[in-house]
């Protein structure tokens, strides 16, 4: 592993429209991933180029992959694909039902039986690799996208260029703990309607967002109420958090990862402890561990210049592969 960089950006936030080469960018696309299962893609850049897979977190959709940090990626010679996980957004819902007492179980380490795992949404990124034609690609991911994308490299390696690992943990239930506050505001049902929706994301924002780049309410509810109108599942929550809470362990078969790889993480973060970020880096030989200061759990927009040239600098380091 190499040693720990910790950083504090003062960059500008980034501008989509600022002056620069135009990027080609698709519309919302369908993807059909395996019986049944749909995801919602878009893609930004040249086809040509490497692919760079980007896979959020938990209940999140792809267009918290801002738009503008997806520009500044394909601006660098990239052909960038977002997508909504299954139960989220525009992508299928799954099947199964998730009880918060069943939650409770798993976070206290009892067996559980989850409606789907970790490699069942690692293979729904394969899906839409394989929809779209790619071989292999760069894979980054963010939370629970971290756990997919940590997944993806382990059980298939030779369809992984390189790996970016954001806010995310190993599995280990020892390391990347959440603060033992956020579990009843997770647990929490949420009233019907948009804008009790935006509310209760504002409240969690507000909770587990970087204290050093803090988010206008108005931004964050508009953000929320964007998702909302794309389509939300509280069913759906539940069940990617039960793949969360049973996760198994990756820290010994990341010994074996042999691509490039990038870890970054908030010293901040309270939903995904620090101390995932640095067991994942210290677990993967030669990774890169990249620290935050004022960094919480999301992707400020002051820090977007930062993220493209750590995950620009591990994609180069593949060339070759």
């Amino acid at each position: 592993m190499a040693g720990p960089a910790s950083v504090t950006p003062e960059t500008p936030p980034p501008d989509a429209n600022a002056d620069g080469p135009s990027v080609a960018t698709s519309p919302e696309l369908i993807a059909p991933v395996s019986t049944g299962v749909e995801l919602c893609y878009q893609t930004f850049g040249d086809p040509q180029d490497p692919p760079m897979l980007l896979v959020m977190g938990l209940a999140t959709q792809m267009t918290f992959w801002d738009t503008a940090f997806c520009v500044m990626l394909a601006r660098r010679g990239y052909f960038v694909v977002r997508f909504d996980n299954r139960d989220v957004g525009r992508s299928s819902r799954g099947s199964g039902r998730v009880t918060r007492s069943m939650l409770v179980r798993a976070f206290l380490g009892r067996r559980v039986r989850a409606p789907y795992t970790m490699s069942t949404l690692s293979d729904d990124a394969f899906g839409l690799m394989d929809h779209l034609g790619l071989d292999s690609a760069h894979v980054v991911g963010v939370s629970m996208g971290g756990m997919i994308v940590q997944t993806m490299t382990i059980e298939h390696p030779a369809r992984v260029r390189s790996l970016t690992t954001i806010m995310s943990t190993t599995g280990r239930r020892s390391v990347g703990w959440q603060h033992p506050g956020l579990l009843p505001v997770l647990l929490r049902p949420v009233r019907p309607g948009r804008e009790a929706y935006a509310e209760s994301s504002l409240t969690m924002w507000r909770l587990i967002g970087s204290p050093g780049y803090p988010r206008d309410d108005d931004e964050t509810r508009a953000l929320a109420g964007a998702a909302y109108d794309r389509g939300v599942s509280a069913a759906g929550a539940l069940r990617q958090m039960l793949a969360i809470l049973t996760q198994p362990n990756r820290s010994e078969r990341l010994h074996a990862v042999g691509v490039p790889t990038l870890v970054i993480h908030g010293l901040a973060d309270k939903m995904v402890h620090v101390s995932g970020g640095r067991a994942t880096a210290a677990a993967v030989p030669g990774a890169e561990l990249l620290l935050v200061e004022g960094m919480g759990h999301d992707l400020p927009p002051e820090l977007f210049a930062t993220f493209v040239e750590a995950i620009d600098r591990t994609a180069k380091r593949a060339i070759g592969r």
